[in-house]
């Protein structure tokens, strides 16, 4: 470069700039058509061609502004010929390697600002910036839209000029507008730390989301039950050891439909959900009785419920409905996944020995088999001589 070292212009500062941002370490290593024109000529490039370039072409169309800018610049990453006609990046400046420490120097120089207005140009920045540290590159932030976000990242020359920057008083605000300005790692430590808290608050809210849908339905299933089933419930208590559920159904056979037995063998207590009015259904299964009703000879109290009581039984059925459906069908989904033996064969004993043969199905209010059994273990099934015991049918049908 020239020896002369006088003041620079305005205009002549900014035709620097951009001369010295094409050739930069930013720019050149992605410039298709510079890097191109640098195998020509030994790195030269005419000052012609680089007046091709649209945004130093918007700030000058002489070459003399250009020689005059580059004389006086005192960075030494150019050089122009000696018929001033040329310039190319200096020779004792090399383009760095780009390497891991080169992206860590990089990082560690670098400074991200968030606040400028939406519309502002990059020359506004530049000028904003202008006595504020030896910059080498400003990158305006972009939507996948091409729409500035309010941000840059700042890269000056050296890991110390950012670090004076960040001390600087008059980086915090932009025309009114508060900025934020952090090194470009603490930037990237926030960016980790919001994205982690996001990920947590989206999975807290899905699963708040989940269990409000399922409350819904509790409610709402709840809700129809209680307008359209009101008076449906029957009550009983006693000494009922040795009785079952199908016994419940034997009882009331041909007197009212039942729903739902809320009974678990060897309880004293339970309660019948009917497809009906449950008084209805008492009093004909005990005039058929002789006027009292006794299930295999023992004394039962029985009650039609209304009101709380009422609606406090018919949760509890829906919520054993529901745990019975959940178990039917955690047995099924093993039974469909376990099991498989060598050569994709269930057992020894061929295909289909050892296959446990259930068919799992959703049915409103219909009881579970009352003796629930966990499914065998995979190992069980894999290892199984002969066929699976028979499942029994349910007693209420499911």
């Amino acid at each position: 470069m020239a020896e002369k070292k006088e003041e620079m212009s305005p205009i002549e500062m900014k035709v620097a700039q951009q001369i010295e941002y094409y050739f930069g370490d930013h720019n050149l290593p992605r410039d298709k058509f510079l890097k191109e024109q640098l195998q020509l000529d030994d790195g030269w490039v005419t000052l012609e061609t680089m007046l091709k370039f649209n945004r130093l072409k918007s700030l000058t169309t002489e070459t003399s502004t250009i020689v005059e800018a580059l004389q006086k610049s005192k960075t030494g990453i150019l050089e122009l010929s000696e018929d001033k006609t040329k310039v190319r990046r200096s020779p004792t400046k090399p383009l760095p390697e780009v390497n891991d420490d080169y992206k860590d120097a990089l990082k560690h120089k670098s400074v991200y600002m968030k606040g400028f207005p939406l519309g502002i140009s990059l020359d506004e920045i530049q000028e904003w910036l202008n006595g504020k540290g030896p910059i080498e590159n400003i990158q305006m932030r972009r939507t996948l839209q091409r729409q500035f976000k309010g941000s840059v990242f700042v890269c000056f020359d050296t890991e110390e000029a950012s670090k004076q920057f960040l001390e600087r008083s008059d980086i915090k605000s932009f025309k009114d507008n508060e900025m934020l300005v952090l090194s470009r790692e603490d930037y990237h430590v926030k960016k980790a730390e919001e994205r982690k808290q996001f990920k947590a608050e989206s999975k807290a809210k899905a699963k708040q989301d989940k269990e409000q849908q399922q409350n819904n339905a509790e409610e709402k299933e709840m809700g129809l039950l209680m307008n359209e089933q009101t008076g449906c419930l029957l009550k009983f208590s006693g000494e009922l050891e040795d009785v079952s559920r199908e016994d419940f159904h034997e009882l009331f056979s041909g007197h009212g439909k039942i729903k739902w037995v809320h009974f678990t063998r060897g309880a004293k207590e339970g309660a019948l959900l009917f497809d009906g009015n449950a008084k209805e259904a008492f009093d004909k299964a005990k005039e058929a009785n002789g006027g009292e009703l006794k299930i295999k000879q023992n004394s039962v109290n029985w009650q039609v419920l209304e009101g709380d009581e009422e609606k406090a039984e018919l949760k509890n059925i829906i919520d054993a409905q529901q745990e019975s459906f959940n178990r039917s069908k955690n047995r099924v989904s093993r039974g469909r996944s376990g099991g498989r033996g060598r050569g994709g064969r269930r057992g020894r004993g061929g295909r289909d020995q050892g296959r446990a043969q259930y068919k799992g199905k959703k049915m409103k209010f219909e009881s579970d088999d009352e003796d629930d059994k966990p499914a065998a273990p995979k190992r069980e099934l894999k290892e199984a001589d002969g066929p699976a015991a028979k499942v029994a049918k349910t007693e209420n049908g499911s």
